[in-house]
């Protein structure tokens, strides 16, 4: 199932609400079934106390709750979960491999990470630095290559995967080329990544490695680039870098580990104020948000 977080329609006593969209298309407001309920990580807790899945528990409140226009959801979506932490995988691709060297003067950094068993990861955003689907992504102000990282993002919840949903870790490839060490300032800053527009389950997902991904940039009227990929073409799978990440790493309660990505725009391309930026994965959705300088 699908679980989205959409402004409250008629309840005074909360601001948004947990919806659910089953495997039929059919919406559900779970939090109308119990106020305890009311957010992602919250029916995550509520599945970890009884042992048992976030599909069954949300199974067995269905009876109770309110139906929701399935219109509602395309439009109105928040952010479905607030992480803790969202961490980052960096060069999971082969064509990342190829970006990477040509963006850098030091391409053997990344060719060693490429060929390596240890995968790059890295912190990349605090809740604070995270937007959701509509929300504004923002493009760094002192650089002059800005580009979207479209990633398939796995969710978890103390430790365990719980879902997956859609990435997009924004990045300044200029600042990050000149030296590797500058890594941080080009990917961590105020709306450096968004998150959307729902967590799916595993159950939903299926295979996270067989998910077709596609990225559009819209510049007013024109896309100015177009592109897809699948995540079959990851060189690292999903178990194994959410196993690096729990390394003598004592993990926050609800975190998102974005996979990296396979669809780089042409080094002449940098996101523009105003672009409007869509990032589809097979079986969660699409995440769109428009950009602005920060």
């Amino acid at each position: 199932m699908r679980y989205y977080q959409l402004p409250s329609r008629e309840r005074s006593s909360a601001t948004d609400s947990l919806v659910v969209v089953d495997e039929k298309g059919d919406a559900y407001d779970l939090t109308s079934a119990s106020d305890d309920l009311e957010s992602f990580t919250h029916l995550a807790r509520a599945a970890n106390a009884s042992d048992r899945s976030i599909d069954a528990i949300a199974r067995d409140r269905l009876s109770d709750a309110e139906r929701r226009d399935i219109e509602d959801v395309d439009g109105d979506e928040l952010l479905p979960v607030v992480p803790d932490e969202v961490w980052a995988a960096g060069v999971t691709y082969s064509i990342s491999e190829k970006a990477r060297k040509a963006e850098s003067g030091k391409p053997e950094v990344y060719i060693d990470v490429y060929d390596s068993e240890r995968p790059e990861l890295f912190l990349k955003a605090t809740p604070s630095r995270t937007v959701g689907p509509h929300d504004s992504i923002g493009v760094r102000g002192d650089s002059e290559w800005n580009v979207p990282e479209p990633e398939l993002g796995v969710v978890l919840h103390r430790g365990s995967v719980v879902g997956y949903t859609v990435g997009n870790d924004v990045s300044s490839r200029d600042i990050e080329g000149e030296n590797p060490l500058y890594l941080p300032q080009a990917k961590v800053y105020d709306r450096c990544c968004s998150i959307g527009p729902c967590v799916a389950t595993e159950e939903a997902v299926g295979d996270p490695h067989d998910l077709t991904m596609s990225l559009t940039i819209e510049r007013g009227d024109e896309v100015v680039y177009e592109g897809s990929t699948s995540t079959s073409e990851m060189a690292t799978t999903c178990e194994t870098l959410v196993e690096y990440l729990r390394r003598h790493n004592n993990l926050p309660e609800t975190l998102v580990l974005l996979t990296g990505t396979a669809l780089v725009p042409p080094d002449t391309f940098t996101l523009h104020e105003g672009d409007r930026v869509s990032i589809d994965i097979d079986h969660i959705g699409r995440l769109v948000n428009d950009t602005v300088a920060v």
